[in-house]
């Protein structure tokens, strides 16, 4: 009976984490380059069943009994979300479309090799250093230029140029007098002249190997997903004007929250099920 009891148990906790992951999806639903989370579930090994130990018998198989299931991890969703024209001077975004020689990805940015890996689609972001000094990406280009003139992101980590230092114009210069190239310079759009700042786009092999952190950020692992700078080839583009929507879902988000509220529920119900039933064994049979 108490199997039955943890195997429930196990299912509350598995539905209130995604609940917690999709009610995170929406709260993020208007922030700049999110990338919507997905709870992944899996089943705990089954155990198979002998009865065993009785006299001149061999023993019988009874049946395999699965022990409950568990959130595994998080996998964020790395695919292009909506542009939103802004016509703020500030604001960038990244349209991106990687190809990979024989490989078909679908609207998640997930394809399947001819030996069975599956493989997912690279990424371009925005290289940012936070205030601790680490390197980090974004998709989030909602930029601003400081008192001193750096080019910082909305909670004033610096974006990185092409020779991996800060980005800095002179004092006093004004975001709206700047024209980003296709190129990812600077121009000035007064006079024309290159400024000799240039955007460090990097090319993430494997999105789904960095790590989340607030505010649109994400950091590599150790020994994780290769980057390098994008180079001619690299089908993207960053247009000036423009945010990058996140690419929630939001119908199906809800559908998603309902469908985890009821499967909690419905586990719940067998916790207090396997509850009224060792209550009445403790009280009532155990007085006969």
């Amino acid at each position: 009976m108490l199997r039955g009891l943890y195997t429930a148990a196990a299912g509350m906790m598995t539905q209130q984490r995604k609940h917690d992951t999709v009610t995170n999806n929406i709260s993020n639903a208007n922030t700049p380059g999110f990338k919507q989370v997905n709870a992944i579930s899996r089943s705990f090994p089954d155990m198979l069943l002998e009865l065993t130990g009785v006299q001149g018998e061999k023993a019988k198989r009874i049946g395999i009994l699965n022990t409950g299931v568990f959130a595994e991890e998080s996998l964020s969703i790395h695919a292009q979300g909506d542009l939103s024209d802004t016509g703020r001077a500030s604001d960038f975004a990244i349209m991106s479309d990687i190809e990979v020689p024989g490989l078909t990805f679908d609207a998640s940015g997930k394809a399947v090799a001819a030996n069975g890996d599956v493989m997912f689609q690279p990424q371009v972001f925005f290289t940012v250093q936070d205030r601790n000094g680490e390197v980090r990406y974004t998709r989030d280009g909602t930029f601003t230029l400081n008192e001193e003139g750096f080019l910082v992101t909305s909670d004033g980590s610096n974006v990185l140029g092409t020779n991996n230092a800060r980005i800095q114009f002179e004092a006093g210069t004004a975001i709206e007098n700047l024209t980003l190239t296709r190129g990812q310079r600077f121009i000035d759009s007064r006079t024309g002249l290159d400024t000799g700042r240039q955007l460090l786009m990097t090319l993430v092999e494997n999105p789904n190997k960095l790590v989340r952190e607030g505010n649109s950020k994400f950091r590599l692992q150790d020994g994780s997903s290769p980057v390098r700078p994008v180079d001619a080839n690299d089908r993207f583009e960053v247009r000036q004007g423009f945010i990058e929507r996140s690419n929630i879902d939001s119908a199906q988000s809800m559908v998603d929250l309902i469908s985890a509220l009821r499967a909690y529920e419905s586990n719940q119900k067998m916790v207090q099920y396997y509850d009224e039933s060792l209550r009445k064994a403790v009280t009532e049979v155990g007085r006969v």
